[in-house]
């Protein structure tokens, strides 16, 4: 049986070229960084979301060179209610690889693409590809369904739907306009050929797709509902007139790297003297994370002063003025602004 590939590149870059999103700041102005930091942002969070993180962070980092002297901190406030932080950690963690091992200069090979932090084979590939305008496939989660119900892949072994994926997606791909096909792809699956729903009257592949006008769902690789965590935690954000103390946190399960109010475990702590406030005020927030629905008791205790504390935390009173310039949650940031 012969491929059902000759003509789906070729269809894909025609449609591409007339109903590609080329508005999207990211395709304006193509430079290898800014194809990362948007590929980056972009996992697990939809465009729209996106759009105006992605303007602010090339606002204050233009290039690789002017992120190069950037803090976690000042990377981590940008991020600031964009979630899973740790892509911004990671930002961090390949500026600095960059910089000391490839000289400020931003990679050009593959290989030394996929090796840095955050950066894995289809984010490599996307760089390549868009950037560089080179021959390489990609396989994030909008590109797998294409492909998945276009050549209509069925099986319950994940790791061998992927490893078949990656081998399909090679097939796919075509040696030009690799800027235009990776693009056009990815639209593809981000607007007609949706999770839930494909709109295969509109879809250019509709008429050598195998899945097309059929029950395409029952295909899909992430058939298994994700199971989510519910927790309860407490914390006490103590602050003055003009400060507040926050702590940054080591915690892995969320706000990792992130300045937040004090988390206590123990009914018991002495970290903070809640007898000396001069006020105090319960808060309850429910914050909903990929993995886990948090729901948090924030208690606030006002002081007349500010006071050290002994903790092994890193901890600062950080003034109310200059919150931008942290890393902090936004549900903290917000009630931070109205006290």
């Amino acid at each position: 049986m012969k491929h059902p590939s000759e003509s789906f590149s070729k269809q894909i870059i025609e449609w591409y070229e007339i109903n590609g999103r080329k508005e999207l700041p990211w395709r304006k102005e193509i430079t290898p960084y800014r194809v990362w930091i948007s590929e980056i942002m972009l996992q697990q969070t939809q465009v729209k979301t996106v759009i105006p993180y992605f303007e602010k962070f090339l606002g204050t980092f233009p290039t690789i060179q002017s992120i190069s002297s950037a803090t976690e901190d000042q990377i981590l406030a940008l991020w600031s209610g964009l979630g899973f932080y740790r892509r911004a950690q990671n930002i961090f963690k390949a500026k600095e690889v960059i910089d000391k091992e490839h000289h400020g200069i931003f990679p050009k090979t593959f290989d030394d693409l996929e090796r840095l932090p955050g950066i894995g084979r289809s984010t490599a590939g996307a760089i390549m590809a868009i950037a560089y305008q080179q021959p390489y496939p990609i396989l994030d989660a909008n590109v797998k369904r294409v492909i998945q119900r276009y050549l209509k892949l069925q099986t319950t072994n994940k790791t061998q739907l992927t490893k078949r994926l990656w081998s399909e997606s090679e097939k796919l791909k075509p040696q030009t306009k690799i800027f235009e096909y990776t693009q056009g792809i990815m639209d593809i699956g981000a607007t007609i050929c949706k999770a839930k729903t494909a709109d295969c009257s509109m879809c250019p592949l509709n008429q050598n797709c195998l899945s097309a006008f059929s029950a395409v769902k029952k295909l899909d690789i992430n058939q298994n509902k994700k199971i989510v965590r519910k927790e309860k935690i407490d914390f006490i954000l103590a602050y003055t007139n003009k400060k507040a103390l926050l702590f940054k946190r080591d915690e892995k399960r969320y706000w990792q790297h992130l300045w937040a109010p004090y988390e206590s475990k123990d009914s018991k702590q002495k970290v903070i003297n809640k007898k000396k406030a001069l006020k105090s005020k319960n808060l309850k927030i429910a914050h909903k994370l990929s993995h886990l629905e948090l729901e948090i008791n924030l208690m606030l205790l006002e002081f007349n002063d500010e006071f050290n504390i002994a903790s092994n935390m890193e901890y600062s009173w950080i003034d109310k003025k200059n919150i931008g310039n942290f890393g902090i949650p936004k549900q903290i940031k917000k009630i931070l602004l109205e006290l």
